[in-house]
């Protein structure tokens, strides 16, 4: 359950609803293959060479479908997140709704590998709920301006050569 609480947009009852659900995530290969089961993937239609996508599966369970929809709506909006860069991206190729279909199938595999490798949900921008973000203050060496100038000499004499030898 905190596993689950971790990730953005996911809350208790999301989590409940999903362990109830799902039941052991270990039964599942892959990520790909919970969302799969769960029915937010395409289907895929193929004649000789051509592939065509076509709506959901909908297969499995319809609460957790819905729930994982939720949760991709909810993931959507938090800001400063990966997850909101993600459905942002998506959004302007495919439109609002089929975003938050592949956000829905990316948060179902984040959950699946979570569980699986008993890890936590850390965003990557490294933001947590509440915390300004610090820059780290580099002091630098100062230098005096014949120090300066041997070293832009010696970056002038570096190019001069390579100019030559290029000619």
């Amino acid at each position: 359950m905190e596993i689950l609480v971790s990730v953005l947009g996911v809350g208790e009852l999301g989590a409940a609803t999903l362990i109830a659900e799902i039941g052991d995530f270990k039964d599942f290969s892959s990520g790909n293959k919970l969302a799969s089961w769960l029915g937010i993937v395409p289907n895929v239609y193929q004649s000789a060479d051509k592939y065509h996508n076509g709506r959901i599966t909908k297969r499995g369970s319809k609460e957790a479908r819905w729930i994982l929809i939720q949760i991709a709506q909810a993931a959507a909006r938090k800001k400063n997140s990966k997850l909101k860069e993600f459905f942002k991206r998506k959004k302007k190729s495919i439109g609002y709704a089929k975003a938050i279909v592949a956000l829905a199938t990316k948060i179902a595999t984040i959950i699946w590998h979570l569980i699986t490798n008993d890890e936590m949900y850390e965003d990557e921008t490294g933001y947590k709920m509440g915390e300004i973000q610090k820059r780290k203050i580099i002091e630098i060496e100062t230098l005096s301006i014949d120090e300066r100038i041997k070293i832009i000499s010696g970056i002038f004499a570096v190019v001069g050569k390579e100019k030559k030898e290029s000619m």
